[in-house]
């Protein structure tokens, strides 16, 4: 494997931890030669695994999140030998059954829920939901905790049916691709241009608690953005940094974002 030391200045230092871990999977495949299989991991940790795998000569990847385009995804880190086959990923689709003409489900209690077992957020995956249908990916191995576990979502009363990988319902969020310019790559000077929010105003979000970055809650305003971040403003949307494209004249960061901004504000 290679060791180059060097790869750290390439990432931030709250990430070395998990540079460390995924050279731990690296090392594993290389001297077992045998497929090693990841918890899911979010579109930042997984630019991260596929540039250390990348210089691997012996080594090569896939990913799968259960359906097309999933958020959250397993990576199986391979020797070259080997086959991948979706099976590969141990996954399962489970679908929330609750009375739906006398109840209503939203997407972030559905997370609360299953981030309140006592649990990393990274052994379940996409959650995804297409009317009164709900539906998340997880760990094969989770399943049985899951079913005893969770048989409430809030106050409503549900259970959780197995179903196909192909029956999951494709997201349909309305993702829009926004190119803009940015003093820094600041979480504050980036949600407040994205969303178009006042300083001020997005500062309180974020010491409220308001706003998540790969899904994790963040609180400090001068955290320094990357490529593949995804970032989540409660109540107003999200937005995914795709590309830094370099320095205007002026010395702004030139950057494309993904966006979803909700209808009401």
């Amino acid at each position: 494997m290679v060791d180059d030391t060097r790869i750290t200045q390439h990432f931030r230092s709250d990430e070395i931890g998990f540079i460390e871990q995924v050279q731990g999977w690296i090392r594993q495949a290389n001297d077992e030669y045998r497929p090693i299989l990841t918890h899911f991991l979010n579109p930042r940790e997984r630019l991260i695994a596929t540039s250390l795998v990348n210089r691997e000569d012996e080594l090569k990847y896939a990913t799968n999140g259960g359906f097309a385009n999933a958020e959250m995804q397993r990576m199986l880190i391979y020797p070259s030998y080997h086959v991948v086959e979706i099976a590969d990923f141990e996954l399962q689709a489970l679908q929330i059954v609750y009375p739906v003409k006398f109840a209503e489900i939203k997407h972030h209690q559905i997370l609360g829920t299953l981030a309140n077992q006592g649990i990393e957020r990274n052994v379940f995956g996409d959650i995804v939901g297409n009317d009164d249908i709900w539906q998340f990916v997880v760990e094969k191995k989770m399943v049985d905790f899951f079913n005893l576990q969770i048989d409430h979502i809030g106050k409503i009363k549900v259970h959780l049916t197995p179903i196909e990988l192909a029956a999951v319902n494709q997201p349909t969020d309305d993702w829009e691709a926004m190119t803009t310019t940015v003093a820094s790559l600041r979480l504050d000077t980036v949600i407040s241009t994205c969303f178009n929010f006042s300083r001020s105003r997005i500062k309180e979000h974020i010491e409220s608690g308001n706003v998540r970055v790969n899904w994790r809650e963040l609180n400090k305003p001068d955290y320094e953005l990357a490529v593949s971040d995804v970032v989540s403003v409660r109540g107003f949307g999200r937005l995914q940094i795709t590309e830094v494209n370099g320095l205007t004249k002026k010395d702004k960061i030139k950057i494309t974002v993904a966006i979803i901004q909700n209808k009401k504000k």
